[in-house]
């Protein structure tokens, strides 16, 4: 796949970026060498390789997945005018 000058100008307009000739003419062969780079690298054969989250081999920390209610609903509601067992009480508006 390769892009022309007019592909780099439309994206530039999409993208809301002001690009002047000079400039599109030289983003047109930067695009092209990142696309080619790409379709190389769809050339690699990945069949059974692990995805990795480092080049180097370690394990990832975890922790338990626990639901909790933060242990702060005291902290939450103190500078509310009015609570009642850790809710916001509010008036009762009717229209």
């Amino acid at each position: 796949m390769s892009v022309d000058r007019e592909t780099v100008k439309r994206v530039a307009r999409l993208a809301r970026i002001a690009v002047s000739e000079e400039d599109a003419e030289r983003m047109t062969g930067e695009l092209n060498v990142i696309l080619g780079f790409v379709e190389q690298l769809n050339e690699v054969d990945v069949a059974g390789v692990e995805p990795m989250t480092s080049v180097a081999p370690m394990a990832m920390k975890k922790r338990q997945d626990v639901v909790t209610d933060g242990n702060k609903a005291a902290d939450i509601v103190a500078n509310a005018p009015a609570t009642e067992e850790n809710f916001f009480l509010v008036p009762k508006v009717v229209e």
